[in-house]
């Protein structure tokens, strides 16, 4: 199951909800969530293997989906504004040393 965490964009102050684990949403409505989510590429793209591959990427993607999207997010600049304990919990699940 999925852990929310607040992110910050620094910059413009937008606050955004990012999660880690696994994705329920996305093993349901596939490439439906980075379209819903803003990130048309990454949805073009996964459509084109969820045809492909007649909806096992989603099956086995749902695992990876929340880590890869909050990566993204943190390469645009947001950094995690929540409790100590859940930005502790997202530095170990999303194997990063410093997010905030």
């Amino acid at each position: 199951m999925a852990t929310c965490v607040m992110m910050q964009n620094p910059t413009n102050g937008l606050i955004r909800r990012g999660y880690f684990g696994f994705s329920w949403t996305y093993l349901f409505f596939g490439w439906f969530v980075p379209l819903i989510r803003g990130e048309l590429g990454v949805a073009a793209l996964h459509f084109f293997f969820t045809l492909i591959t007649c909806g096992l990427w989603q099956i086995v993607f749902a695992f990876l989906y929340n880590k890869q999207y909050m990566r993204r997010m943190l390469e645009k600049g947001y950094v995690l504004k929540d409790r100590p304990d859940v930005m502790a919990n997202a530095r170990i699940a999303l194997d990063v040393a410093d997010l905030g």
